[in-house]
């Protein structure tokens, strides 16, 4: 099965404003989005109806710091209690070392078809290039990530990769590469997928799965799924390959659980998934099913520098809910391949600057209306707008700048103009002064500010404070009183 294109689309976060652009008015697009966004804000609602979600919320944050905190020891404990399951542990610098040691397990079983479960942290490394550049097919199982793949794309979503495309443009890109029928009927597709699928897993060498939770008190991967598409990845072909970022681990089995409830109802308002998998070694003698091979590469891919810094290392907290995306107002209306970037929306805008350098994502921290939405419904409570605030400042230049790419330069006359407004903010009697003789010249106030009036009105000064119409008010009041 080929997936070329002549003419694949490509995203840049260099492009996000034209972008962002093309999508504002791309009425499908933001049709699709809205209809998506609003039924998984109203799920998660009905989910959390009978929690106390603050309460879950903060033992979900502890478990996270508290493993994140540990860091360093989870992971060798990890590595011990797995191998000593039968799991062989690779470590891997960089995206580029973590392919090339599944590209190496591969070939040395004489893989040449390769069968995916979901997993983000393969799509951050692009091993689905590099598996093909060594001649190996890699094919998506996940049903999103298959029609993504059918259709030459990313994932426009952390939980739901094809949330982009509806039923109609589902049926067209299963129709032009697998010959299925026509059909809005969502049943048949369903079924024909999984049919095309069925066959691909007996045939498979390799299965590849992303992980949820790794935990280091009995070396356990924990496994999230509705299709049994990661159930089929991990356990028909006779090799299985977990490969996770380094902060996906969790100190106790226990721990678990609230983690779990969490992932469930802030990704998609379920109560459950499906599936839960755990997988703790290969198949035993006198088993029937299952890997002869178990295999976990732990990615650092940066997060090692992020984990050095006692604000940033929030990012490591988030578990891959996607909750932030389905509230933010603007990827509700750009869609996540505006983003150009593996993780989209809020949680991508603060992590995306680690992983690719501030200078080449700067723009990203700024796609945001800092409506505080996403740090409300973040299920381990990451402080995403300081975080989002601390970014756009490293990006002009300011803050501590310990993103890499950080300290571009802002423009002269944008910065004193802010310093001028900084001091006006902090001296009453100016700043009383100052928009009283604004409200008085307010005709004259310019009608352009730049690129921000292409889609605005400029303010103009009101003719009267509120502070002067609320003494006019009481003198009023006042007035009336001693009549």
């Amino acid at each position: 099965m080929s997936f070329q294109s002549d003419s694949p689309q490509i995203y840049t976060p260099q492009a996000f404003h034209r972008q962002a652009h093309d999508a504002l008015g791309n009425p499908q697009i933001r049709s699709n989005f809205r209809r998506a966004m609003d039924g998984l804000m109203s799920k998660r609602r009905e989910a959390f109806g009978d929690w106390d979600l603050e309460t879950l919320r903060e033992l979900g944050a502890n478990i996270r710091l508290r493993a994140l905190a540990k860091l360093p020891d989870l992971l060798e404990q990890l590595e011990t209690n797995c191998q000593a399951n039968g799991i062989r542990v690779h470590w891997a610098e960089d995206g580029e070392q973590a392919c090339r040691i599944i590209r190496d397990l591969c070939e040395a079983r004489g893989a040449r078809h390769v069968i995916k479960g979901k997993s983000m942290v393969s799509e951050e490394m692009h091993l689905n290039d590099h598996l093909q550049a060594a001649g190996i097919e890699a094919l998506e199982s996940d049903l999103g990530e298959y029609l993504v793949q059918l259709n030459e794309q990313t994932p426009s979503h952390i939980i739901m990769p094809a949330i982009h495309l509806n039923t109609e443009e589902i049926s067209d890109v299963m129709h032009d590469r697998t010959g299925t029928e026509r059909t809005t009927d969502v049943d048949y597709l369903t079924a024909a997928a999984r049919a095309q699928l069925r066959e691909r897993f007996m045939a498979a060498d390799v299965g590849i799965s992303g992980v949820n939770f790794a935990v280091a008190e009995t070396g356990t991967l924990c496994l999230v799924e509705n299709e049994g598409n990661g159930r089929m990845t991990t356990t028909v072909p006779p090799v299985h390959i977990a490969v996770t970022g380094i902060e996906k681990v969790v100190e106790h089995l226990r721990d678990v659980p609230p983690l779990y409830a969490l992932l469930t109802r802030s990704a998609t308002g379920q109560h459950v998934t499906t599936y839960f998998n755990m997988i703790s070694g290969p198949r035993k003698p006198g088993e029937r099913d299952g890997p002869e091979e178990v295999h976990l590469v732990l990615v650092d891919n940066g997060r090692s520098s992020i984990y050095q810094d006692n604000e940033l290392l929030d990012t490591l907290r988030c578990i891959r809910c996607g909750a932030c995306m389905n509230h933010c107002p603007v990827y509700t209306r750009v869609g996540g391949h505006t983003y150009g970037t593996t993780y989209p929306g809020p949680i991508g805008s603060i992590l995306m600057p680690h992983l690719m350098g501030l200078e080449a994502t700067k723009d990203l921290p700024s796609a945001s209306s800092l409506c505080g939405a996403c740090g409300e419904v973040c299920p381990v409570k990451i402080p995403i707008p300081d975080l989002l605030v601390r970014l756009r400042k490293e990006a002009v230049g300011e803050g501590r700048g310990n993103v890499e790419g950080a300290g571009a330069k802002r423009d002269r006359k944008e910065a004193l103009a802010w310093k001028g407004w900084q001091w006006l903010a902090t001296h009453p009697g100016a700043w009383r002064a100052g928009t009283g003789v604004a409200g008085k010249f307010r005709t004259l106030s310019p009608s352009r500010l730049g690129t921000w009036t292409d889609c605005r009105e400029a303010p103009k000064p009101a003719g009267t404070s509120l502070h002067a119409l609320v003494k006019q008010h009481r003198r009023k009041v006042g007035r009336e009183d001693e009549q």
